[in-house]
């Protein structure tokens, strides 16, 4: 810090050093003024500056230090004691930081009030969602009946995403840990994408040879909807396999369909918001959200996401459930 205010005071040692030198140089060139005189006026003075500059140093430093330690920037301590320009310094931040507190504070209360509106939307829209699927089952034209099936279940599908995504930053408050049966889980991910399953030909092979997991089953179904989802969208007419067991003391669960699989230089980034694919960047069908909440759903439940792929081979999702002792920090027992 000491360097850093000699390097901010340099002009006034610049100035003090050219004095001194002009004093020996007037007592050298005239003969009238003793140089032993002038040396002893360089030698003292140099002493009162060192002092006077550790003094400045001391009383100038503390303001600059509170200055930048300072969490709170309306915390400024003896302001009576600041000079003049210190004070407007500090009156100045102090303004700026309250506007600025006031601001954030403003637009805080506006983005809780605009979730707050987003969520009672969403709530609002699924009543006349349930009744239109009620009138979709009561279609006698079958054909008629897949397609607005279909296109129910994507909004259905667009609609929980975005509840969730408003969730999500909040789940710590919603989770509710016990032993969850892994099949109960997958079926009725699988019950609701059926409809979209036949439509495109695509079948389920589930083998559980572990079925109960310590885990939210409500953020667990949430997970699996955003990797089923993305495996039929992706997928022609085949077979998603669903299998569990263990790897290294740990119950994992494997998706693994044969779709188009993911390009190696997009793995990297496929759990990014909004990435979609630098290889299908035309796709419109693609929103670049669900692997991306998947994620951060699978972050306070301690499950780790992996996944394998290579173009036109499929991809396959391993999720990977906490050990017990991960667990203990999830619950906070």
């Amino acid at each position: 810090m000491f360097i850093t205010y000699l390097k901010e005071r340099r002009s006034w040692i610049l100035l003090f050093l050219l004095l001194q030198f002009l004093i020996i140089f007037i007592a050298y060139i005239d003969s009238a003024v003793s140089m032993e005189s002038a040396l002893y006026y360089v030698f003292l003075s140099a002493i009162i500056f060192v002092i006077f500059i550790l003094i400045r140093y001391q009383r100038e430093m503390k303001f600059y230090q509170e200055l930048k330690d300072a969490e709170d920037l309306l915390g400024f301590s003896d302001r009576e004691l600041l000079s003049p320009f210190e004070g407007m310094v500090a009156e100045s931040i102090t303004h700026h930081f309250e506007v600025l507190k006031k601001a954030v504070s403003e637009n805080g209360r506006r983005l809780d009030q605009e979730k707050d509106e987003l969520l009672s939307w969403i709530h609002e829209v699924k009543t006349p969602l349930t009744a239109l699927r009620l009138m979709i089952d009561r279609l006698e034209d079958q054909a008629l009946k897949k397609e607005m099936t279909y296109e129910w279940l994507r909004i259905h599908l667009l609609l929980d995403q975005q509840l969730h995504q408003k969730r999500i930053p909040f789940m710590e408050n919603d989770l509710y840990i016990e032993q969850t049966d892994l099949e109960s889980v997958i079926f009725g991910e699988v019950k609701t994408l059926q409809s979209w399953c036949i439509q495109k030909g695509i079948g389920f092979d589930i083998d559980l040879e572990y079925n109960e997991v310590m885990t939210d089953a409500k953020w667990l179904a949430f997970i699996l909807r955003q990797l089923l989802t993305n495996a039929v969208k992706y997928s022609d007419a085949s077979d998603i396999q669903i299998r569990s067991g263990e790897w290294n003391g740990q119950i994992i669960l494997e998706i693994a369909d044969e779709g188009r699989g993911i390009d190696s230089r997009d793995l990297p980034r496929i759990f990014e918001k909004g990435f979609t694919s630098t290889v299908h960047h035309q796709d419109h069908a693609a929103t670049g959200m669900g692997l991306y909440l998947a994620r951060k759903a699978a972050q306070p439940l301690k499950i780790r996401i992996d996944v394998e792929s290579a173009p036109g081979k499929g991809s396959t999702f391993t999720l990977t459930f906490p050990k017990s002792n991960e667990f203990l920090q999830i619950t906070g027992m």
